[in-house]
């Protein structure tokens, strides 16, 4: 599942394993010989056995050093603590602004209780800081802050290469719901900001969260910027596809599930209680209502299927 994509010097000492949406794609920086590799997020908890197959065959024989986290939402850290019991003392470095939370493990601060999504407590060993460099074998990342998708996201930067580690500041279609406006706080400006600062860049290749690595970035912050404005336009449009997304994000950690727990799940997670209160109100009572008419958005769109009372991730 590595990347083809880019010239060879491009991704030369690179390994791009691509996933899917659940989790997040996971990027091996090679190191020197001797040196041992850094592994730059680690997908969601529900793949962690993937995960550690996947990484130590990419090694192939290397050392794994470290972990560097992007931003910790559980699709990107959900396989550390999995990997740390594969590679005992393995030390994972995490965004400075989700440092202290991550050592208290607290879940209201690091999204988890909100979303009602698992992730899977790890060891945190340090922060990694915006304005910092990561260096690995003949590569240098400059360390970049991504802010909007999640306020204490990083982007890595390879100037020599022309390499862009995005997470989920940019995708080949677009880029992460923008969280801090589901809770009323403004975001879009910071996205807008990011996807201008990527188009400064000399950037000839990117490696997003999701999705296959693409060499058409302009192509990319247009389709971007389009759907910034589209959000902006219609705030709550973007609600409620956020509200989707988490609906669906549930059934990709679930594979199936009935109708009515779904409808619990929903009912019990604080986020879509807040987004129904903000605007699904208009749709339905109750967010297990609201929930029952995204799940049927969803199946129709193809993305669920409702059969004999179960819902099941397509």
């Amino acid at each position: 599942m590595s990347a083809a994509l880019g010239s060879a010097a491009a991704l030369d000492g690179l390994t791009v394993l691509e996933r899917g949406w659940l989790s997040s794609n996971n990027v091996l920086l090679h190191g020197a010989p001797g040196e041992g590799a850094t592994l730059v997020d680690s997908a969601h908890c529900t793949h962690a056995a993937q995960t550690v197959a996947l990484v130590r065959h990419a090694l192939a024989g290397e050392a794994l050093q470290r972990i560097v986290n992007t931003h910790l939402h559980s699709d990107h850290c959900g396989g550390n603590a999995a990997l740390q019991q594969a590679f005992p003392g393995l030390p994972v470095d995490v965004p400075a602004g989700e440092f202290d939370a991550a050592r208290r493990w607290d879940e209201a601060a690091l999204s988890y209780r909100a979303t009602n999504q698992r992730c899977v407590r790890f060891a945190v060993r340090g922060r990694v800081e915006a304005g910092s460099r990561i260096s690995v074998g003949r590569r240098t990342w400059e360390v970049i802050a991504a802010p909007g998708h999640d306020p204490q996201a990083l982007m890595l930067f390879d100037a020599t290469h022309g390499v862009l580690v995005s997470a989920d500041a940019l995708w080949e279609n677009g880029f992460g719901v923008v969280f801090p406006e589901l809770d009323g706080e403004s975001a879009f400006d910071d996205v807008a900001a990011v996807l201008d600062a990527i188009e400064r860049l000399p950037v000839a290749l990117v490696i997003p969260g999701h999705g296959a690595p693409f060499t058409d970035v302009a192509g990319a912050l247009a389709r971007a910027r389009s759907r910034l404005a589209s959000w902006r336009a219609a705030p709550d449009k973007h609600g409620r596809h956020a509200a989707k997304v988490l609906v669906k994000y549930h059934l990709m950690e679930e594979r199936e599930q009935a109708l009515t727990e779904l409808q619990a799940w929903a009912a019990a997670t604080p986020l879509l209680q807040r987004l129904h209160e903000r605007i699904g109100r208009a749709e339905a009572d109750s967010p297990a209502d609201w929930c029952r008419r995204l799940t049927e958005d969803l199946v129709a769109a193809g993305a669920l299927a409702l059969r004999d009372g179960r819902v099941h991730d397509l």
